[in-house]
């Protein structure tokens, strides 16, 4: 059994899960590494410790809540980063579960953390004006013109665009 599981899980999870298992995209690796990175970072200064000193219990619900509201506060992140962030540590913790048994009770806490309600942005829409200022935007003396104001204008009874 290793001494300090957590730096050998969290480079499985990236290799093993990640990697092989699920073959995440490089975008979603990248932003996973983005989350750990903080984290370890501000587990660090937190517990005045080294990264790979952390151990698993270091990284407990109110912690990871402290994290959270940190990424907030601090560092000026939305909810949107910050559900994003917590997305990353539940698939992290998932792992955990299936992996390390006995820290059940830590993972089942992590997980039960809920993503953060945000204020979805209301859709705005063109006034007539703009819509109609856009489709006579193309140049009608060239090709590309006259091809953008026909797809424009394309199905629309006597060629009025769509307003």
């Amino acid at each position: 059994m290793i001494a300090n599981p957590f730096p050998a899980l969290l480079q499985s999870f990236f290799t093993e899960r990640l990697c092989r298992q699920r073959r995440a995209s490089e975008h979603t690796i990248a932003g996973y590494r983005d989350t750990f990175r903080l984290l370890l970072r501000y587990a660090a200064e937190r517990r005045s410790t080294t990264p790979s000193a952390l151990r698993l219990e270091d990284l407990d619900a109110p912690f990871i809540g402290q994290f959270l509201d940190h990424l907030e506060q601090d560092r000026g992140n939305s909810a949107r980063t910050r559900n994003a962030r917590l997305a990353a540590i539940h698939s992290f913790f998932q792992y955990v579960a299936l992996e390390e048994p006995a820290q059940a009770w830590l993972c089942q806490r992590v997980l039960a953390m809920p993503s953060k309600r945000h204020e979805r942005r209301q859709i705005a829409f063109l006034h007539r004006e703009e819509i109609e200022a856009l489709i006579a935007a193309p140049d009608p003396s060239t090709w590309i013109g006259r091809r953008d104001r026909n797809l424009a204008n394309r199905g629309r009874p006597n060629g009025t665009a769509c307003v």
